[in-house]
């Protein structure tokens, strides 16, 4: 993992598709330290294999990916680090509380049930096994086509479907019967969620940023639902539409050159 490019061969490796690796890499962790960390030996490795890289986009990405995939499936564990009782405990133990949310400016509540929407999806998504994590997410957050995400992740299309299958099935049936996201009429809504998810810390409302899981800059509201600025605000319903809704981790502004100098 030490080849070095030179200037013009690693900006063409790095650049066109390092965003999309981030956000991989996040959604698989749920931790920015270790995306951060993750990301720059990927790269590394990526480096050493130079001579292996394909010539057009679509197919690097998925060869970048699978490059991703090996690092990753050597440091995770094989079983989630979080499950689905942890995430009720986490956000649905305590009385609801709508004081929090009543309590705020339009633009803070707005970003605030942003967070927790879009924190809490990615924590179900972390609730899987590595394999199937890794199925969901290059097909609903980063839309691959079957063919390529397959590749990516080293296996058949058979397995990778069935690995996806399986994904969906828990996500599933664990949102079905609780998200307000799925149902307008579930039980488990943000605004009520809110002023318990600042204090048991899975969101924050300080820093640049803003959440402790913030997945964007706050710039525009994305309203209640998360549908995206100038969309109707409703439950999106569909599992693959609020997954492939939610927007790219923004990652570090140093990241880009660290990456660069860790493959010149």
């Amino acid at each position: 993992m030490s080849a070095k490019l030179d200037p013009d061969q690693a900006r063409g490796l790095v650049e066109p598709h390092w965003r999309r690796l981030y956000n991989f890499v996040f959604r698989l962790t749920l931790d920015r330290d270790r995306a951060e960390r993750y990301l720059v030996d990927i790269f590394a490795l990526a480096a050493a294999r130079i001579a292996a890289r394909p010539a057009d986009g679509a197919r690097e990405l998925a060869w970048l990916i699978g490059v991703a995939t090996s690092v990753l499936e050597e440091r995770l564990p094989r079983q989630p680090e979080i499950n689905f009782d942890t995430l009720d405990e986490t956000l649905r133990s305590e009385a609801t509380r709508t004081d929090v949310v009543r309590s705020l400016s339009d633009p803070q509540r707005d970003f605030l049930l942003w967070e927790l929407k879009q924190g809490c999806m990615t924590a179900v998504v972390n609730c899987l096994p590595p394999g199937e994590r890794a199925a969901f997410v290059v097909c609903y957050v980063l839309k691959l086509p079957d063919e390529a995400a397959a590749t990516s992740l080293g296996i058949s299309e058979s397995a990778y479907k069935v690995r996806l299958s399986r994904a969906r099935k828990k996500i599933g049936d664990y949102l079905a019967p609780r998200c307000e996201h799925v149902n307008p009429m579930n039980p488990c809504r943000c605004p009520a969620r809110v002023g318990t998810a600042l204090h048991k810390g899975f969101i924050r409302s300080v820093g640049p940023v803003g959440g402790e899981v913030s997945l964007r800059k706050p710039l525009d509201p994305y309203g209640r639902y998360g549908t995206g600025h100038g969309n109707d605000d409703v439950p999106m319903r569909d599992i693959a539409a609020i997954y492939g809704n939610l927007p790219e981790p923004e990652p570090p502004a140093s990241l880009f050159d660290t990456l660069l100098a860790a493959v010149s």
